[in-house]
C-alpha cells in the first residue's frame, strides 16, 4: 500500500534547509479502507478508536492533548539535539506572556503604540519587526479572491463536510493539530487524498506566546513530525492558535522553516453557542458574502478563519459556501491564492499557480508526480537561503532512533 520514501533527508529550497521526517506513506497513493472511521455517519462509530494506518509507538510521541514536551519528549536525544544546535543567542529576547484570567492573555503594560514585538494578540500586527523571521501571510494577494481555511482538524466526523467540499469542487487550507492527527489519522489522510492544503496548528493548541522557547519548539516540531508520519507530507506553513504570535514565536517557527498564515476575516464560528450566538456567526458570514459582492476586495483578496471544530461549525460553513462562490470570483486554498506551488518539503505533491486554478470553477487542485505544475521553489514569499544546523542534527538523530 505504501512505498518507502525519503526520510530524514535535508535539502535546500529557495527559503531554507528543511527536513523530511520519517514516513512510509506515499502521499500520492493513499488508499482509505472501508472502516467505521472512514465510512460511518454517526459520532459513536466514526469517533471510535481504530488501529492507525501506520504504527504509532506511544513512547515516541507527546501525550495527546498535553504540551508537546510531555511524555519525556523534551529529554529525548532527538529533541535535545535539535534544541541545543539552535543558536538561541539570536532569538528575540521576549519574555513569555501571561494570562490575566483563564484563556485571556494579559496585555497590561505592553507598549501598544510602538508594538516592539509585533504581538498579534495585542495589536493585530502582521508585519514582523525582526528581520530574521519569515513574514506572515494574512490575505490573498489576488483580487476578488477568498482564501478558504479551516482550523482544528482533522475531526473524526468531518467526512460529510469533506464530501460537500468535493461536491463543490473546492480545496481549502486545513490547519491540523498534531494531537488530532495522532487520534484520527485516517481523517488526516483523507485531507491529503482530497487535495487540500495541509498545514500545522501546533501539537496541543496552546496560547503559544505563553510558552518558553523549549515548549514552543516542541509544539511545532512534533506536530509537523506527526503530520509527516501519517500523511507523508512535511508542511512549510502553520497557524498559531487564536492568532497568538509574536516575533519570538516567529523566530522559533523560522528555525523549522514554518511560515505563519493568519487571516483578515474571522467568522468567530468556534464560539457559536458559547460566547456568541449562532445567529451572530451567521451574520458574520452574511457580511463576508456582501463584502465579496460589493467590491470590498476588488484590489486584494482575503483569508477567512473558520473551523472544522464540530458539526455546528461545519454545517454553518456548508450553508454559506455556495454564496461565497457567487460573491467571489475565486474561492481557493491559501497555497493557490498565494501562488505557492510547493507548500511542502516534498515535491511529490504540488499546487497549481493561481492563473491555472482560476481557469476552473473551483480550482484544479494539487498534482502528483505525473501532473506537477508550477516551479520547484517552495514559496513566493521567502527569498533567502539559510543553513539550519538544528534541523540537520535533529533529522540525523531522528533517523538513527527510528532504525
Amino acid at each position: 500500500m505504501y512505498g518507502i520514501i525519503a526520510s530524514s533527508v535535508l535539502f535546500a529550497t529557495a527559503s531554507a534547509v528543511v527536513t523530511n521526517y520519517t514516513s512510509v506513506v506515499d502521499p500520492t497513493n493513499i488508499k482509505l479502507p472501508d472502516i467505521p472511521q472512514t465510512t460511518a455517519s454517526t459520532f459513536q462509530a466514526a469517533c471510535a478508536w481504530t488501529a492507525p494506518p501506520v504504527p504509532i509507538a506511544a513512547s515516541d510521541w507527546p501525550t495527546s492533548w498535553q504540551p508537546a514536551t510531555s511524555n519525556g519528549m523534551n529529554g529525548t536525544a532527538e529533541f535535545q539535539a535539535l534544541y541545543n544546535s539552535i543558536d538561541w543567542t539570536h532569538a528575540p529576547q521576549i519574555t513569555p506572556r501571561t494570562l490575566s484570567s483563564p484563556g485571556v492573555l494579559n496585555t497590561a503594560g505592553y507598549d501598544l503604540v510602538n508594538d516592539p514585538d509585533c504581538w498579534w494578540t495585542a495589536t493585530r500586527c502582521v508585519t514582523p519587526k525582526n528581520s530574521q523571521v519569515l513574514k506572515d501571510i494574512f490575505a490573498c494577494e489576488e483580487p476578488e479572491t477568498l482564501g478558504l481555511t479551516y482550523d482544528d482538524g482533522p475531526n473524526c466526523t468531518h467526512d460529510g463536510f469533506y464530501d460537500f467540499l468535493q461536491q463543490q469542487n473546492l480545496k481549502a487550507s486545513m490547519f491540523y493539530i498534531g494531537s488530532n492527527v495522532y487520534d484520527w489519522p485516517y481523517q488526516a489522510q483523507r485531507g491529503v487524498k482530497d487535495g487540500h492544503h495541509i498545514a500545522v496548528h501546533t501539537w496541543s493548541h496552546p496560547m503559544i506566546t505563553t510558552m518558553d522557547n523549549q515548549n514552543v519548539l516542541a509544539e511545532l516540531y512534533y506536530a509537523t513530525k506527526m503530520i509527516k508520519h501519517i500523511t507523508g507530507l512535511t508542511p512549510l506553513y502553520w497557524r498559531p492558535p487564536l492568532g497568538d504570535i509574536d516575533d519570538r514565536v516567529r523566530w522559533i517557527a523560522t528555525q523549522l522553516n514554518l511560515t505563519a498564515i493568519i487571516w483578515n476575516l474571522d467568522t468567530n464560528d468556534w464560539a457559536a453557542g458559547t460566547t456568541v450566538t449562532v445567529e451572530q456567526v451567521q451574520q458574520n458570514y452574511k457580511n463576508f458574502v456582501s463584502m465579496g459582492a460589493n467590491g470590498t476586495f476588488a484590489n486584494r483578496g482575503n483569508i477567512i478563519l473558520s473551523h472544522e471544530l464540530n458539526n455546528l461549525t461545519m454545517s454553518v460553513a456548508e450553508s454559506f459556501i455556495p454564496q461565497f462562490k457567487q460573491a467571489y470570483k475565486h474561492v481557493v486554498d491559501v497555497a493557490t491564492c498565494m501562488n505557492i506551488t510547493n507548500p511542502y518539503v516534498e515535491n511529490s505533491v504540488t499546487f497549481p499557480v493561481f492563473t491555472s486554478s482560476a481557469a476552473t470553477s473551483g480550482g484544479s487542485g494539487p498534482s502528483g508526480p505525473s501532473g506537477s505544475s508550477g516551479t520547484s521553489g517552495s514559496s513566493s514569499v521567502a527569498s533567502s537561503i539559510h543553513i539550519n544546523t538544528a534541523l540537520i542534527v535533529a533529522a540525523l538523530i531522528a533517523c538513527l532512533f527510528q532504525v
